[in-house]
């Protein structure tokens, strides 16, 4: 069986390539390719393992673009580090269409935050035998933080990872990694929920992704400002996540991340030799 793209000896970093004008965190910073392309080098260089390249803003309240725009500034970017090999390649889309043609170009990974929940994307990601991150949102971009309500955060959000990933098995997807969806859809008490009960994900058997880095609930503890950078929030809650087994953190801050997830990986193995 082909190994895991989300699996390795260490705690995986995926970095943020968002090619937009309106992202929540770094909107139109990257949205010429030229600098998306030298932010994705920075961000190899830094030690990103995966790049998650995005032409479509999902902050709370974005509007929709056409797959003609998403590609128009993601697949220069695709193609462009896909030629120079310097990080696994993932494209973070909702739009089968998209994903399509960027998996062409030399994309390995569908970052779908829609939860694969289109039958097309099934198929698309099937047939180029990529894998897959299944994400759950209550809603869409549009409407996900109106009043976000559950039964039980973590179970109701499991039992729909469960489903959504046994639907991609059976459509042949074989590599899926499964990510809770920190901020879409979410009050701020249910992402510090999720955060502390991770490790009931570990029973769908799946690699764990989480993207706590730079959002809203961070700055919402006492003494936080609404206006900091939110980097040592977003560390706190990769290396959480990490001692509870998540296999890959995505993030905007990788050298910082990833200097703080060498420590996690240090402890992790120290454990392990301990272990009879």
């Amino acid at each position: 069986m082909t190994a895991s793209l989300f699996q390795a000896a260490h705690t995986l970093v995926m970095g943020i390539v968002n090619v937009t004008p309106d992202s929540f965190s770094d909107g139109g910073r990257f949205l010429d390719p030229e600098s998306a392309l030298r932010h994705a080098r920075q961000l190899a260089e830094e030690g990103a393992d995966i790049l998650d390249v995005g032409g479509e803003s999902t902050r709370p309240g974005s509007e929709s673009v056409t797959a003609e725009e998403e590609l128009c500034r993601v697949l220069p970017v695709i193609e462009a580090l896909s030629k120079e090999g310097v990080a696994a390649i993932s494209i973070d889309t909702m739009k089968p269409a998209v994903a399509d043609i960027c998996l062409r170009a030399g994309a390995r990974i569908v970052n779908d935050v829609s939860g694969l929940r289109d039958p097309a994307m099934r198929r698309v990601a099937a047939r180029h035998d990529a894998a897959v991150v299944i994400m759950h949102m209550q809603g869409t971009p549009q409407t996900m933080q109106q009043a976000p309500r559950y039964n039980d955060v973590v179970q109701d959000i499991v039992a729909y990872l469960s489903e959504q990933a046994s639907q991609a098995r059976q459509a042949g997807i074989r590599d899926i990694a499964i990510d809770p969806g920190i901020g879409f859809g979410k009050t701020a008490a249910h992402n510090f929920e999720i955060l502390g009960r991770l490790g009931e994900f570990a029973g769908l058997g799946y690699p764990l992704l989480l993207g706590p880095s730079r959002k809203s609930f961070l700055a919402k503890t006492p003494g936080a400002t609404a206006d900091e950078q939110r980097l040592e929030g977003t560390i706190a809650a990769c290396v959480v996540a990490a001692m509870q087994g998540a296999s890959v953190l995505r993030v905007h801050d990788v050298a910082a991340c990833k200097r703080a997830l060498r420590v996690v990986d240090a402890i992790r193995a120290a454990r392990a030799e301990e272990a009879p």
